[in-house]
């Protein structure tokens, strides 16, 4: 018995909450072997619920040790009312929050075991990452899903920076111009170049300063996905070259060949973490920077910003005012066909929803300059 452990509320309540969590997935799995009527698949999820069981007689067993002693918990009223949607709408609701929730238990197990002190609950922590990571393998089959469902990786692009940052810089300087004129007589047109000007500089460094920080957090979650990776291989190697040799599988490869590359890949480290880490985390080499990533949206956001001003720069009064409105909402309709690249909608009907939005933007910024001169 460790007193250290015993003495210690914050370890002993982690404990019982993977405890409470490892109870409900068993009852959520027996939900959902009585709902199939797939002979196979049902047998998949009985199986799967008696290793749920096992999980909560080894944590049992841990904060027994521990000097705690539990009964099995019952199913919790998150866990009922889980059942209860999968009853209703079907089990492809249960399967998606099961194969999530598995993902989360490898991660949340991985990281137990790292900071834990040598003993039983240590050893519990590494063997439950190893099962729950079996477990979302399974589910990830029967669901379709692609690559493991504890890591988590997106990813920006030149482009969509480009069209977001222009996107931004546009829609926000639009509106602050329009705000400017509503206020003021149209003929001052230095102090709708004095706004216009000064608001695309503030979008620009505002833009540019988040699109740095997103692009060195999304680096920061490459690295901490690829370390754990690292850790998965050193930890659980069966599960990942089962992992790899499923991957050259479904490339087309035989599987006896598929297995053997993959304990090649996996007899040399090195290589194995890059085979990993291009294969199922998809993380290729950094095509860019944090830095080039702000200077692209920044730039970007600049260029849009400065659009609703640039009249003012070469036309007086309403012919300038004219002008700026109708070069700004042509350019809201083609940065809306622009966005479909990347929403998958019509290019047509992006550019409307977008053009709208621009004209409802310079009606409200119109309208707030005008209630503000009026006020004032």
């Amino acid at each position: 018995m460790s007193t250290t452990a015993t003495q210690d509320p914050k370890a002993i309540h982690h404990w019982q909450h993977h405890l409470h969590d490892e109870a409900d997935a068993a009852f959520l799995y027996r939900e959902l072997e009585s709902a199939e009527a797939d002979p196979q698949r049902r047998e998949v999820f009985r199986r799967l619920a008696e290793v749920e069981d096992r999980h909560v007689g080894m944590w049992r067993r841990v904060l027994s040790d521990h000097g705690v002693n539990v009964h099995a918990p019952k199913p919790s009223a998150r866990a009922r009312l889980m059942a209860w949607l999968a009853r209703r709408f079907g089990p492809g609701v249960l399967l998606s929050a099961l194969l999530r929730e598995e993902g989360e238990e490898v991660k949340s197990y991985l990281a137990l075991h790292k900071t834990s002190t040598p003993g039983t609950a240590k050893e519990t922590a590494l063997t439950l990452a190893q099962e729950s990571a079996q477990h979302a393998e399974t589910l990830k089959d029967l669901t379709g899903h692609e690559g493991e469902p504890w890591h988590k990786i997106a990813s920006g692009g030149f482009l969509r920076n480009v069209v977001y940052g222009f996107n931004d810089g546009l829609t926000a300087n639009f509106g602050l111009l329009a705000g400017v004129v509503g206020a003021i007589d149209p003929e001052h047109v230095h102090i709708v170049i004095v706004s216009g000007v000064a608001g695309a500089i503030a979008d620009a460094l505002s833009m540019g300063s988040s699109g740095y920080l997103a692009a060195k957090s999304e680096r920061e979650v490459y690295e901490h996905e690829i370390e754990m990776e690292k850790e998965e291989m050193r930890l659980m190697p069966e599960v990942e070259e089962e992992e790899l040799a499923l991957i050259y599988e479904a490339k087309g490869i035989e599987r006896e060949q598929a297995q053997r590359m993959a304990r090649d890949v996996m007899s040399d480290p090195k290589k194995a973490l890059e085979e990993k880490v291009r294969e199922e985390l998809k993380i290729g080499d950094a095509g860019t920077t944090p830095m080039r990533d702000g200077l692209i949206t920044g730039f970007a956001t600049l260029i849009g910003a400065l659009i609703p001003v640039a009249p003012f720069l070469v036309l007086p009064g309403l012919w300038a005012l004219w002008t700026s409105f109708a070069v700004s909402m042509l350019s809201h309709f083609g940065v809306g066909a622009a966005r479909s690249f990347f929403t998958g909608r019509g290019i047509f009907r992006s550019g409307i929803d977008m053009f709208a939005v621009g004209l409802g933007i310079a009606a409200v910024g119109y309208g707030v300059g005008v209630l503000i001169e009026r006020v004032l």
